[in-house]
């Protein structure tokens, strides 16, 4: 076990300003008003000599931190950062630093974050990863966040490592912390693509194939980007070449998303023998932004109706109910197509439509993926309905027919000083997060009207005070900075969040 306690500089940061435009993330951490804003992101490797680490990026928001005059009569940050691994009662690993902000002579126009990467030793385990955050120059408290870890490199088996996105790369002259593969890179914290980006660049290394596969031979390795829900290559965003074997092969790479649509994906990486069998496999899930990218309609035009199911519906009240309760699973391009045109569209083209949707999911069987899918839609509206809305368009529906049904619903209808609430807990996701809540919400429990006013899922609202909201029925005032607070008497939402049933 180690324990540090010294000062770090963030010297990197004056070579990365980040605009703001920060939506969703890997794993995050954020505050709003006097508190600290910080984005965390993660990916673990293997070293052949020292064995597997955990590697951390932390991006912590300037204008969030307060900053005093220090000894050279600059103005400086100074933020205090614990992190802890644990497996059950035991801590197997810690670190705790100060991180030290850029020195500036000017504190009225703060426009910059800075970043702090961190490397951890962890044998192979489930780990929950506790951080830490706290501002030293604040009275506040510190910001705690619990984030599950898995460390999973077995030496005979072909492995591939976590994937780190990269914000920015140059030859590395001087190695350091930065430094892989004979370049420095500078971290890309945020899944999340606004249409201003157009690269994505990431690296990520192969394990164990001269191991595996014998000295001297070839092996497959294949990138691509692929659609949350249709585990396809895009066309056009898939990279494969032939590799020689070693003990570690280093993959860095980038895809031009410039004509990539808005959505949710998975960047994949796989690793095949000769014999085109899958034997090593990794993904990483991110979010683009680029609404200027529409969908082809002439691909939707030039679709064959004949004999398919979707001609087969011949209502067009009833077709386009079926098209919006497909809304939960539908991309952000798919989605601004049925809202902005489909409507309008005669029942010829929403036929064509409805059945590009299904054929596009599965081309063997879309008639049957449809018809599952349906089976679910029926259930959410059987369950979750209420007078104004359809179960597919409310919360509960959306993320029952996203995700799939939760692993355990722990649900309290009747606490003396909450409203009635609901806490779903997945055990992993489709994008593959694991252990994510959502926290569901109702004014009264006779409309059947719960809303979503929390999640620890990426590209779900967010929110930590959602214990106050829900305190709100009777205590309507709280004050905007206070963190989470301590579930009052009869209250059981802290402890059902903590500790799913």
């Amino acid at each position: 076990m180690k324990n540090k306690n010294i000062k770090k500089n963030a010297s990197l940061a004056k070579h990365l300003i980040i605009s703001l435009f920060i939506i969703f993330l890997l794993s995050s951490i954020t505050l709003t008003a006097k508190n600290i804003q910080a984005f965390l992101s993660y990916a673990t490797f293997s070293s052949p000599d020292n064995g597997p680490y955990i590697e951390t990026y932390l991006s912590v928001v300037g204008n969030s931190v307060v900053f005093k005059k220090n000894a050279n009569d600059k103005y400086q940050g100074t933020i205090e950062i614990s992190m802890i691994f644990r497996q059950g009662e035991k801590i197997i690993n810690f670190d705790k630093y100060e991180l030290l902000s850029p020195e500036i002579d000017d504190t009225t126009d703060i426009n910059f974050n800075f970043i702090d990467q961190q490397r951890i030793s962890l044998s192979n385990g489930s780990y929950e990863f506790e951080i830490r955050i706290a501002d030293l120059n604040t009275e506040a408290k510190p910001f705690i966040t619990l984030e599950p870890v898995l460390i999973d490199y077995p030496p005979d088996k072909v492995t591939v490592s976590g994937i780190e996105l990269i914000e920015s790369y140059k030859k590395t002259l001087n190695p350091s912390i930065l430094s892989k593969s004979g370049y420095d890179f500078i971290p890309y914290v945020y899944n999340y693509y606004p249409e201003k980006v157009n690269k994505l660049t990431f690296y990520s290394e192969i394990y164990n194939t001269e191991k595996v596969l014998g000295n001297a031979q070839k092996f497959l390795v294949s990138f691509y980007i692929g659609t949350i829900g249709t585990n396809k290559p895009l066309t056009g965003y898939v990279k494969s070449k032939k590799e020689d074997t070693k003990t570690v092969k280093f993959l860095f790479n980038e895809f031009d998303i410039s004509k990539l649509p808005s959505g949710n994906y998975n960047l994949v990486i796989e690793v095949r023998d000769r014999g085109n069998n899958l034997i090593g496999l990794n993904k990483l899930f991110f979010q683009r932004s680029n609404p200027n990218v529409k969908l082809n309609l002439e691909d939707i035009i030039s679709i064959n109706l004949e004999s398919s199911f979707a001609a087969r519906i011949t209502s067009k009240d009833t077709l386009l109910d079926y098209i919006y309760s497909l809304t939960p699973i539908s991309s952000e391009q798919e989605k601004v197509f049925v809202f902005n045109q489909l409507k309008l569209a005669d029942l010829k083209m929403m036929q064509k439509y409805f059945y590009s949707f299904w054929l596009k999911r599965n081309e063997l069987n879309p008639e049957q993926a449809w018809l599952n899918y349906l089976g679910e839609v029926n259930k959410v509206n059987f369950a979750y309905s209420t007078q104004i809305r359809k179960g597919y368009d409310t919360d509960r529906g959306r993320v029952y027919l996203k995700y799939g049904p939760p692993n355990s619903i722990s649900e309290s209808y009747n606490e003396p000083a909450t409203y009635p609430y609901e806490i779903w807990h997945y055990y992993v996701l489709l994008n593959s997060q694991r252990n994510k809540k959502f926290v569901f919400y109702a004014k009264d429990i006779v409309t059947n009207d719960f809303f979503l006013i929390h999640s620890d899922a990426v590209g779900e609202l967010s929110n930590y005070r959602w214990q106050q909201i829900l305190y709100g029925r009777v205590d309507p005032g709280f004050n905007i900075d206070d963190g989470v607070q301590e579930d009052p008497w009869g209250g059981k939402s802290k402890d059902y969040f903590d500790n799913p049933r």
